[in-house]
Order: C-alpha cells, then sequence, then structure tokens
C-alpha cells in the first residue's frame, strides 16, 4: 500500500478542525548581507506565539531547488504530488472566476500589459490596473469570433483575465507568449506538439486581434497568454482525506484551486480581516479551512521589502481572532518563497508552524527562516502537510495491529 492509501484509508471524522493559512510568497532573503529576512524583521509576535508553543521547519513545495509556480505550490499544500498533478494556469484561473470548463475548453491566463510603439512589452502588468479596468477590456475582447472555436474572456482582479477556447481537438502543449521580461516583444505561441498547431494558430489570432482592439488604450493595451491547459479533474480533497473544506480567498486563481480539489468557496468581500471573520463565522460547518493571503507576494514581486514586511505584521494582528476557538490546529506557511531582492518566486524553501493541542513543542523562539531551520520538524516536503496535520488534529486511525 501506498503512503497516501495509508492516509486514505485511515482517515476518521472526529478530530480538531484545521486552519490552514497560507501567506503567499511568505520565503524571502535578507535585503543586505547579515541582515534579516522580510518574516525575520516583521513584527509578529502572535507568529511567535505560536511558534513558540508549536513546532516549526522548512517546506519543500515541489522539490529541492525547484522554483513553484503558485498552481503547483498549491497542490503540495493539499496533499497533491504537484510533479504528478500538472495543472495550468489557465484552468485555475477559469474554475477560480467560476466558469463553467468543458472537457473541450482550452483555457490560458491572460495579463493585460503595456506595450510600447514598436511593440516591446514596458510593463507586464499594465500597472496593475483595478479590476474595474480590467473588466471594461474584457468586454472588448470578450465573444471575439475566429472560426472554428467560441471565445470566452473573464475578468480574475487587476491586471489579470481567463480566455477560454471552446473547440474540438484544442491540444494544450504550447508555449507561452509571456517572455516573463520586459524590453522585449511577447513571445509567438508555438506548438510543442504536432498536435497542437491548430490550437496555436487561434492563440496567436487571439492576440492579433486583441491588439487592434486594444490600440487605443494608453496603458493596458496588448496581452500576454500563459499556462495554457485542458481542464481534467483530480481526486477530491473529501475523499483523499475525508474533510468538509472550505476555502477563505480573495483572489480568483486561488479560489479556483481549491475548487479543482472539490473544496466548498465562501464568497467572501473586503481584505484579510474579512477572511479571518468569516472563518470565525463558520468554523463550526467545516472541518478544514484554506485560507489566503496574497498581500506578502505582491510585495515581494514589487520588489518592496518594507511592504512585504508590513503585510506579514497585518496578518500577525488578525491572528488573536482564532484563539477562542475550540479544538483546532493551526497551520501557517507559504506556497512558495517570493524575495523582494529577486522581485519573483525563488527555489528557497518556506518557513512552517503548526500549533495545537496534540503538537509537540519544540523550543522554537520565533517564527523566521533560520529559526524553522533549526525546528523539530526538519526540511520536508510540502506533500507530506496533510498527513501530518490529519495525525495532529486527531484524525488518523492506527496503522496495523
Amino acid at each position: 500500500m501506498t503512503y497516501e492509501g495509508v492516509v486514505s484509508s485511515h482517515v476518521q471524522s472526529a478530530g480538531d478542525r484545521i486552519a490552514f493559512i497560507v501567506l503567499d510568497g511568505l520565503g524571502g532573503l535578507p535585503d543586505k548581507p547579515g541582515g534579516r529576512t522580510e518574516l525575520e524583521s516583521a513584527v509578529k509576535p502572535n507568529l511567535d506565539r505560536l511558534a513558540k508553543g508549536g513546532q516549526t521547519g522548512l517546506i519543500d513545495p515541489v522539490a529541492p531547488g525547484i522554483t513553484p509556480g503558485s498552481g503547483p505550490g498549491h497542490l503540495g499544500l493539499f496533499g497533491y504530488d504537484p510533479l504528478t498533478h500538472i495543472v495550468g494556469r489557465g484552468v485555475l484561473s477559469a474554475l477560480g472566476v467560476g466558469f463553467p470548463l468543458e472537457t473541450i475548453d482550452l483555457a490560458a491566463r491572460i495579463n493585460f500589459a503595456t506595450l510600447d510603439a514598436e511593440g516591446r512589452i514596458v510593463d507586464r502588468r499594465a500597472g496593475r490596473i483595478p479590476t474595474e479596468e480590467c473588466e471594461g477590456l474584457v468586454a472588448l475582447l470578450d465573444g471575439m469570433e475566429i472560426p472554428g472555436v467560441r471565445v470566452f474572456v473573464r475578468a480574475e482582479k487587476e491586471h489579470r483575465a481567463v480566455v477560454v477556447f471552446r473547440g474540438e481537438g484544442l491540444e494544450d502543449a504550447l508555449s507561452d507568449s509571456d517572455p516573463q521580461a520586459t524590453g522585449v516583444p511577447p513571445e509567438i505561441v508555438r506548438a510543442e506538439r504536432p498536435e497542437a498547431a491548430r490550437a496555436a494558430e487561434i492563440a496567436n489570432r487571439f492576440i492579433d486581434e486583441t491588439r487592434k482592439r486594444l490600440a487605443a488604450e494608453t496603458r493596458a493595451n496588448g496581452v500576454l497568454l500563459r499556462g495554457f491547459a485542458r481542464y481534467r479533474p483530480l481526486p477530491t480533497f473529501r475523499e483523499r482525506y475525508g474533510l468538509r473544506a472550505v476555502a477563505l480567498a480573495l483572489y480568483p486563481m486561488y479560489r479556483g484551486l481549491a475548487r479543482l480539489v472539490g473544496m466548498e468557496v465562501l464568497d467572501v468581500k473586503g481584505g484579510a480581516s474579512s477572511l479571518f471573520e468569516a472563518l470565525v463565522a463558520h468554523y463550526n460547518e467545516y472541518d478544514f479551512f484554506f485560507l489566503h493571503i496574497k498581500d506578502p507576494d505582491k510585495a515581494g514581486e514589487d520588489g518592496n521589502f518594507a511592504e512585504k514586511k508590513k503585510a506579514i505584521e497585518a496578518v500577525d494582528r488578525l491572528l488573536p481572532r482564532l484563539d477562542d476557538l475550540p479544538d483546532k490546529l493551526v497551520i501557517v506557511t507559504g506556497d512558495h518563497s517570493t524575495p523582494a531582492i529577486m522581485k519573483s518566486h525563488s527555489f528557497h524553501p518556506v518557513p512552517f508552524l503548526m500549533n495545537g493541542r496534540l503538537v509537540r513543542p519544540d523550543g522554537t523562539r520565533e517564527f523566521g527562516e533560520s529559526s524553522s531551520a533549526a525546528g523539530s520538524l526538519g526540511r520536508f516536503p510540502a506533500r507530506e502537510i496533510l498527513p501530518l496535520a490529519l495525525a495532529h488534529a486527531g484524525r488518523l486511525k492506527k496503522f496495523g495491529a
């Protein structure tokens, strides 16, 4: 029997509830030699308190040395091997906005971008335009006519949107048009296998038509496509872990990740405070709460060390709202590292803490990269978090006689 099989077959329904708090892009690096990371520099008495009363370690979201995207990073957190369960960004974006995907659909993530007069990328995120502006741009593109396919475009958040091509024979073995750089033109979408040639032609035609329709725009006058994907359902979270799981996330993509694994998604408005309020309000209705905070990652990608530190501090101030909840296991970690000095996701392992009534404290003094490296959990794959969580929540039966 496999490790996953043992876990699934030994789950029991009774036990503590699990508050699984994901600070997107949590891990970081010092901004100067001999300095402290964003997390270590933050004033975070509540995170430190949880670490002192619990266990800490470092996780590899995918594998050592591998820089994860948000999709693989979260699948690892949810206990799915991201090297086995490959899910494209387009599908996650479509599910995140609640689009009813069909098996013939091909989806891709859109970044609205700023291009100069020569067609070179000036800003990959079009100045992070507000969502309301994104919705207006989407209206210009939705329903575009391309022979043999239907085209659906939906706003996601800020500069992000999703396009879904619906038609027979659309394969997802396609390269991105986003070169992940500025000062260069968007890439041509290329078929990575012969059977994807038609899909590549359709994607490039969509991009060309989009340039025409956005020509009058100053900031968002182009699109970058990435994460082409077909929809392939995964085994559900309930099937694997027996948990009534709910997602509390403001960004559509993370709601999409939750839907992909069969979690219920609550429609929460507002900021991080509203997410914690929703967790408390619905505490008796679910066994597992996935609470996602995007702000540390945004600040890291913008290269803003001080702002990432402030984002962590803002979450820390909200944590006492969980103190009076009974019979709980609290987990805090991230889906990947986003050091401000790199302005991008990175391969660095991510700090992890776990605090609950069955957790054996390990003497950690604070929550940070260096202290977590010395924690009793050591360094381990993110996909092992859920079995650990189930055990420490009292939800796994004994194995064997």
